[in-house]
């Protein structure tokens, strides 16, 4: 039968985990992110090959930071400074002689939650809000894509914000007005001078009074059925800063029907079950 192997590749740490053609996770294992390049493809051949424990590799899926392409498999993930221009599908296709599917963490967290989350909705939208902010939507299952098949970057939208230090509101794309430049870990630290588990009840109701106008942006515009949010400062923050920023989204939207928001229940695995996902079903459109 054979094994399906997913790999979340981040910035700080990889993942790996072998599955069955259902999704059972088999074996699973994580690792530190080494600096170098080198480094990084031996330590994810070394994770391949301990997760399918001897079994035949049918395909591996992966998450990846973006910028990518996620045809050619050539990455060059934001947060890995040694990672440019890495023909990462050739190179492990080479080595382990099936296929390798990859696509931007976010896509890839977007069909994790739709195969293996529960998911029920034909038109998708799952966003993360950890370290940086990003997006990914589905339409009847399949990773809607812009034009020349660029990924939509939903974090870099303007909103009317709330800060109590707007001097420190800088996204790291260089602009002063996105919404990842007030709301994701990285804003958090640069804002409040803290990380967000240390931010005080009013700090917190800041970012999601933020967070609630990028989403009435989002379900204005896009008008999914279903919002999901996952990382670590929507994880941490829970179910009171989901609720503060789903009143603020209900308040400012007046033509569009609200959509259901919740919290992702796969918690921090949904980018690894995406990659299963996506070595299982492909990203063929």
């Amino acid at each position: 039968m054979g094994v399906y192997i997913g790999l979340d590749v981040g910035g700080t740490k990889f993942m790996a985990a072998s599955a069955t053609r259902d999704g059972r996770i088999l074996r699973r294992m994580r690792a530190d992110t080494p600096p170098a390049l080198e480094e990084g493809l031996e330590l994810l051949h070394a994770m391949v090959a301990e997760v399918a424990n001897g079994e035949t590799i049918q395909a591996i899926g992966a998450a990846v930071g973006g910028p990518l392409e996620w045809r050619t498999g050539v990455v060059s993930p934001l947060h890995q400074p040694a990672w440019r221009q890495v023909p990462l599908k050739a190179i492990m296709e080479e080595r382990w002689q099936c296929p390798f599917r990859v696509d931007v963490d976010t896509n890839i967290a977007a069909l994790g939650e739709y195969h293996f989350g529960g998911v029920r909705a034909s038109r998708f939208l799952y966003l993360t809000l950890s370290t940086g902010m990003g997006g990914g939507f589905l339409v009847d299952g399949k990773i809607y894509r812009g034009a020349n098949e660029i990924h939509p970057e939903v974090a870099h939208q303007s909103i009317p914000y709330r800060c109590s230090n707007p001097a420190g509101v800088q996204c790291e794309c260089g602009l002063p007005d996105c919404l990842e430049g007030l709301i994701s870990g990285n804003a958090i630290r640069r804002i409040y001078g803290k990380p967000a588990e240390a931010l005080s009840p009013s700090e917190w109701s800041e970012v999601a009074y933020n967070l609630g106008m990028g989403l009435r942006n989002l379900a204005a515009i896009l008008a999914p059925d279903l919002i999901r949010l996952g990382g670590g400062v929507a994880l941490g923050g829970g179910q009171a800063f989901l609720e503060q920023a789903v009143q603020v989204m209900q308040e400012h939207l007046k033509i569009v029907a609200a959509p259901q928001v919740e919290l992702s229940p796969l918690g921090y695995d949904t980018a690894l079950y995406g990659a299963i996902a996506a070595a299982i079903y492909g990203l063929e459109d």
